[in-house]
């Protein structure tokens, strides 16, 4: 993610909205770096880990609909949701309201098809015996989404896929270090830019 704003980075001090962040991962180390922080979520139980992140003292955080938030339009630098557009029903719409708060960029992550999309549908059934409540998700074309960013002047600036082996199977290895020591071979081989799953997408705005 850093990597992603590192891109023409905001000014210190740009304001962020992390969209369905109530999973801690991005907030606190964005707020670490200096930027201002907002997290929404869609219940306000969503914050309870939030709060128990120590970095995440600075973070406000706002209970709303996530497809129609109490934010005017432009109102932040710089937004992200992570983990989310998978698993929203009418993602046309999420990436509708993620463009009309940001000023300037949306980062996003989605699962894309790709030649070995089906190692993740495979997984599915060992990802939920692993994590017991684990829902089905939408898997997207990369050009699909190009298209419902175009469609509110926002266009792709940059990517990074992430992963080879499927999450499942990260999470059944019993050393993690195993995982992570063949995911990095795969992306000295070159082998995660053609393939990695999900990919970190960033899309400016480019229509002023």
């Amino acid at each position: 993610m850093l990597a992603l704003l590192a891109t023409d980075p905001p000014d210190s001090g740009s304001t962020l909205l992390d969209v369905g962040g109530g999973h801690a991962q991005l907030a606190p180390p964005l707020a670490a770096a200096g930027y201002s922080v907002t997290v929404a979520g869609s219940d306000s139980s969503c914050a309870r880990r939030l709060r128990a992140d120590a970095r995440a003292d600075a973070v406000d955080f706002v209970a709303c609909d996530l497809l129609s938030m109490p934010f005017d339009e432009r109102q932040f630098d710089v937004v992200t949701s992570v983990r989310l557009m998978s698993h929203v029903e009418d993602w046309r719409r999420l990436v509708s309201e993620l463009c009309r708060v940001a000023d300037k960029a949306v980062i996003i992550d989605y699962p894309v098809y790709s030649s070995v999309n089906a190692l993740s549908l495979l997984a599915f059934p060992i990802k939920r015996l692993i994590e017991k409540n684990t829902r089905t998700y939408r898997t997207f074309f990369a050009r699909e989404l190009r298209s419902a960013f175009a469609a509110h002047g926002f266009r792709q600036r940059r990517d990074w896929r992430q992963f080879v082996l499927p999450m499942a199977l990260h999470r059944a290895l019993p050393q993690p270090q195993l995982a992570q020591r063949m995911e990095k071979m795969f992306r000295s081989a070159g082998v995660t830019r053609l393939v990695g799953n999900p990919v970190l997408a960033r899309f400016d705005r480019v229509a002023r």
